[in-house]
């Protein structure tokens, strides 16, 4: 009798899934060819969109000044996981598929071809996050921070300070607060401190603003400012008065609990002509600045005065030892002794400290130290009417430690810029190759390496600040020091005369012209130059930052020595007189953001001219044909952002351009526009 074999219903169903299952398998190796290229396609369309995207978020962050959405930035870390992901496995595919048998459909390496196939099949991972990425708008006003918070070192004395004006700042019976003290006791500084504390919670204000008043009070600069930062949009700065600036401002303020710090105030600020309303007990806002005369306080009817004093001598020597070092301290029995007296020759001032501090960091000879307590006790013996000048004889200790006459110079050069100004290192190095502090040996480029090394110097010696890499600033006091200096100085080299910001409206009337080897009078307001001054040593003149609109064509008759002439930022001036021919010794001109329509031809006097700046200009300038290339020893020329023409008879002007600039042998710096001499389709900057 046969036998039967039957199969129960329940086995079959597991027999069937089981297919299924290996089936579905399968499927990650018979298709792993296909999947991958399908991988590799989809990743490309990622890639694409990814950057379409990134592009569109520096677009927005970099030109309309907006932050990029949080899900835009989670969708694009995303999106580099995927794509980095699948980068590695496209690599690998080949290998893979040269596992593969029987036209794909079998594995010499099953294991291995069906855990990359589980891999690659992932593809859809990729088509769905390519389709979350279409935003229509990726980026978004930051709202307004309520407290911007400011960078600070770590301070040495000041806490009892802070904690009082805080104390008092925190108390509703007082709106304003005044910090006074003399230059360089740190009341910048604490006011830093101050505004870093709004930082922390809880805060109990709307927004808290900082100012720097500059010194001739610009109101239109501290509304704009105040603008600014509460997102008021002013337009170009001559659409609105300031009595318009001031309602805009106001409207704004009277809603919010605010405070305002305002640094560095040298006379009365008067807050309802800025838009500031009266901080008081009703509306519970504050209102700190800091000065340098406690009379400034009185006029600011301050509800309590706080003054800033120089360290106690524990402090003192605290700060003063942190900036020398323990190694230079320890580096002579006899050096801490010795460094204890010089710090008590500093008088408490933390500027003094820090600055004579850093400039000993590295002497470890017993005579250096001698040698600075002794002049130091020599300076400090006259006594100054002006408490500012007793800070003077102290920090000239840094100037003198200068390496040599050169970088003392470049130094006291720098304080023809008005105070608190930006100072642009390139053009700086301009002028100082103008005035011939930098020869290079006859190699331009080390000149100008020499200069940034200058500079370089100067801000590890603490004379100067660094704002960011490309510009500089001179401290106030710093800036008071060194121009002391070029006026009690006896030697004829530093005759400066220096009246930068103090809103006059024609020349000031000097004595003697001719003893004056260096003059300032930028930010001013002088509208008119008329008169013809007889100044022939005369080696640099800065009227920058004017009202010009005229100038005589006799004012530089007498100028013969002229090396540098500084008219940048005169926006009304259009064109230049013949007489500037008369600057046969000028090596140095500055036209940049002006209006000036043309360049005459008489400039061809200027043979010794080595730096040409005509970045910016407002108007198309006219530029003769072979007028450049007479300036045989032209070594900077700056045209960017510079609209000009050579000629009406002219196709191309960039051609006609360059084959100028080719007869200049010693050009080394030039900074232009060239579209069609280059067959270049955008501006191009050498």
């Amino acid at each position: 009798m046969g036998s039967n074999f039957s199969i129960p219903a329940s086995c079959d169903a597991v027999i069937t899934r089981c297919g299924d299952y290996v089936t579905g398998q399968a499927q990650f190796v018979c298709k792993l060819e296909e999947n991958v290229e399908a991988l590799k396609t989809a990743i490309a369309e990622l890639t694409a969109l990814r950057d379409d995207v990134i592009r569109r978020v520096e677009i927005a962050e970099d030109q309309q000044q907006l932050k990029r959405l949080h899900q835009v930035q989670c969708w694009l870390s995303r999106a580099e996981t995927l794509i980095t992901g699948a980068d590695s496995l496209t690599l690998k595919s080949p290998q893979e598929i040269k596992k593969l048998c029987m036209g794909g459909c079998c594995s010499m390496s099953p294991k291995s071809n069906l855990k990359f196939g589980k891999q690659i099949a992932k593809i859809r991972d990729v088509v769905d996050h390519k389709s979350k990425g279409v935003f229509d708008k990726v980026a978004e006003e930051e709202p307004t921070p309520l407290v911007t918070e400011r960078p600070t070192e770590h301070t040495v004395g000041l806490e009892s300070t802070f904690d009082r004006a805080w104390s008092i700042l925190e108390s509703e019976q007082v709106q304003i607060v005044g910090l006074y003290g003399m230059g360089g006791v740190g009341k910048t500084t604490l006011l830093n401190k101050i505004n870093n504390k709004f930082c922390e919670p809880p805060n109990r204000f709307d927004v808290v603003i900082w100012i720097v008043v500059p010194k001739g009070l610009y109101i239109g600069k501290v509304q704009d400012d105040i603008a600014k930062r509460v997102g008021i949009l002013m337009g170009t700065g001559q659409d609105k008065t300031p009595e318009e600036k001031a309602r805009n401002i106001f409207r704004v303020l009277k809603e919010k609990k605010f405070v305002i710090l305002l640094d560095d105030i040298w006379e009365r600020v008067d807050l309802s002509k800025v838009g500031i309303p009266l901080p008081t007990r009703e509306n519970g806002s504050k209102l700190v600045f800091t000065t340098r005369s406690i009379k400034v306080c009185g006029q600011m009817e301050a509800h309590k005065k706080i003054e800033v004093r120089c360290l106690p001598e524990e402090k003192a020597w605290e700060l003063f030892q942190e900036k020398v070092g323990e190694e230079t301290l320890d580096s002579n029995p006899c050096i801490r002794e010795l460094a204890h007296e010089l710090a008590k020759e500093c008088g408490g001032l933390p500027l003094a400290l820090v600055t004579i501090g850093r400039a000993m960091a590295s002497k470890n000879k017993v005579e250096e130290w001698k040698y600075a307590i002794e002049v130091c006790r020599r300076s400090s013996t006259t006594v100054f009417p002006d408490m500012g000048e007793e800070v003077y004889p102290l920090l000239k200790f840094s100037f003198d430690s200068l390496p040599n006459d050169m970088f003392r110079t470049c130094l006291l050069y720098c304080s023809l810029f008005s105070e608190d100004y930006q100072i642009d290192k390139d053009e700086l190095i301009d002028f100082w190759i103008g005035e011939g502090f930098l020869d290079g040996h006859g190699n331009q480029v080390y000149a100008r390496n020499q200069g940034h090394h200058i500079i370089g110097c100067l801000l590890q010696a603490c004379l100067l600040e660094e704002i960011d890499e490309l510009s500089i600033k001179m401290h106030d006091v710093i800036r008071d020091m060194s121009l002391w200096i070029a006026r009690k100085c006896e030697e004829e080299k530093w005759r400066f005369f220096v009246e930068a910001g103090y809103q006059l409206t024609k020349l000031p009337e000097v004595q003697n012209w001719g003893s004056i080897r260096r003059m300032s009078l930028m930010k001013n307001r002088i509208e008119n130059l008329v008169e013809a001054p007889n100044c022939p040593d005369l080696q640099t003149l800065f009227l920058n930052d004017n009202q010009l609109k005229v100038i005589n064509n006799d004012f530089f008759q007498f100028m013969c020595g002229l090396k540098v002439l500084n008219l940048s930022y005169n926006r009304d001036i259009e064109e230049l007189p013949v007489g500037i021919s008369k600057l046969v010794s000028l090596e140095c001109l500055d036209l940049s953001h002006t209006r000036i329509r043309q360049l005459p031809i008489e400039l061809k006097a200027l043979e010794k001219l080595k730096c040409l700046n005509l970045e910016s200009c407002e108007s198309t300038i006219r530029i003769p044909r072979q007028l450049i290339s007479t300036f045989s020893k032209l070594q900077v020329l700056r045209m960017f952002r510079c609209d000009y023409s050579l000629g009406q008879e002219v196709e191309d002007n960039s051609e006609c351009l360059v084959e100028e600039l080719k007869c200049l042998n010693h050009l080394n710096v030039l900074t232009v526009p060239i579209t069609s001499a280059l067959g270049l389709d955008r501006p191009f900057e050498y």
